[in-house]
């Protein structure tokens, strides 16, 4: 394939995922864009769409009735993976970002986490040996755990927490303890009399009346998706104030979001409750697999995103759900104080990072094979953990050997990518988000 047919494929893939978006808000896309543009990585991160259309042509030998539909992240990176308080106020380190979550190949995300892994190892200068010993330990270790929930009784039992892990994962899970409501509500809200409010800061919008109405209403329509045994007492969902939301990394560039802020456990100041009312967006997932069936199981993207991730996450927030405003679906969850992304920053070499990415390797194993006590079992009617073992049983080294020769090649392309991307949004290639922007 020439580069000016790659770069008009990549051109062509990004406008069809986010043509509509592009439309709605082309500064955010621009920005979007320019942050994709930094190297390969962040160029990967924001094209999980070209990904899908990528993969979803290739021959995948460990594909099967049951193995390519099973719940899968959607988006698996090196970044994807931090810190949450579950239901049962146990800190977990787990997967994170549920947004492109959908049914799919068990393999997508290992493969899309094991080409990460070799564009990070990239931009740190680590050599291709260590690149493949890092993608063999993070694989063997999904493996392993996937084995080991083969035999318990209640899969539910597993977590990566702070009794249970140690090194660089046990140190983030330290750092989301120290984190602390009060701190959060400080920096997102303001006293005003005796009550808060949310803080007027850059990408809070005030609303008119009747918008402010409209979303009011549709939060008194999203406490209805909260499964009954999940759902807070009295005063909890009193909503104190509302405002529209924008300034989202590179994979939410152009929703609409809102902020509101709720009485919490009580009526002390001090725990009021922060939720994120995001418009759920078309999983990159679901461009490729077609199933009918799949589709019609959801009501829209923000249901989807909250049901997926109740199929994906044990001990779910007790605060996700979804609603709607003007027909167009939103997912709604907590802006939690102690969630903490894995910082890579000081990870430098390969013996540091080996041990860390077998913890991934686990957690990616836990979100495939257990789900949240109310996750709707009816689209994936099986272990996930029976399914995947009987597809590689006998045949590990071949799963790995894949794995790790699919993390260069492709990790390889994606750098080419990148260099094809930049060329063609500088060049004004990509419809409607031209890279100089408004001149005035």
């Amino acid at each position: 394939m020439t580069d000016d047919v790659r770069s008009a494929e990549i051109v062509d893939t990004l406008v069809d995922a986010f043509s509509d978006l592009m439309s709605a808000d082309p500064a955010a896309f621009r920005t979007k864009f320019r942050k994709m543009a930094a190297d390969p990585f962040a160029f990967y991160r924001g094209s999980a769409c070209l990904f899908y259309a990528d993969v979803a042509g290739r021959e995948d030998p460990w594909a099967d009735e049951r193995t390519s539909r099973i719940w899968i992240q959607g988006d698996l990176h090196a970044e994807n993976f931090g810190t949450y308080m579950d239901g049962d106020g146990r800190l977990i380190f787990d997967v994170n970002d549920f947004d492109e979550a959908y049914v799919g190949h068990f393999t997508w995300d290992i493969t899309r986490f094991a080409a990460s892994m070799a564009l990070l190892g990239w931009r740190k200068a680590i050599s291709d040996a260590d690149i493949s010993m890092l993608v063999e330990r993070f694989t063997r270790a999904y493996l392993a755990q996937v084995r080991w929930f083969l035999d318990q009784a209640d899969d539910r039992t597993f977590s990566l927490r702070l009794a249970t892990t140690d090194g660089a994962v046990h140190q983030v899970l330290q750092l989301a303890r120290l984190r602390t409501r009060v701190r959060l509500l400080d920096g997102i809200t303001e006293t005003e009399g005796f009550g808060r409010v949310l803080r007027a800061r850059p990408g809070l919008r005030r609303l008119a009346d009747d918008e402010r109405a409209q979303v009011v209403h549709a939060f008194e329509r999203y406490l209805e998706s909260i499964p009954e045994n999940k759902k807070f007492r009295g005063v909890a969902y009193d909503v104190k104030d509302v405002a529209g939301r924008s300034g989202f990394g590179i994979g939410s560039a152009g929703l609409p979001a809102y902020t509101v802020l709720i009485e919490g456990f009580n009526e002390a100041l001090d725990n009021d409750v922060v939720l994120s009312m995001k418009q759920g967006n078309v999983s990159a997932v679901s461009r490729v697999v077609l199933d009918p069936a799949i589709a019609a199981a959801f009501d829209h993207h923000g249901h989807r995103t909250a049901v997926s991730q109740r199929a994906l996450q044990a001990h779910a927030d007790p605060l996700l759900g979804w609603t709607d405003l003007d027909g167009v679906g939103f997912v709604v969850s907590e802006v939690s104080p102690y969630e903490a992304d894995l910082d890579w920053t000081e990870l430098t070499e390969p013996s540091e990072i080996a041990p860390v990415v077998d913890y991934l390797g686990r957690a990616t194993a836990k979100v495939h094979c257990v789900a949240d006590s109310d996750a709707d079992h009816s689209l994936v009617p099986f272990q996930t953990e029976e399914a995947i073992s009987r597809v590689v049983a006998g045949r590990e080294d071949e799963f790995v050997a894949w794995v790790t020769e699919f993390a260069h090649t492709y990790a390889a392309r994606v750098r080419a990518d990148h260099a094809l991307f930049v060329e063609a949004f500088r060049g004004g290639a990509i419809p409607g988000v031209a890279a100089t922007g408004d001149r005035t």
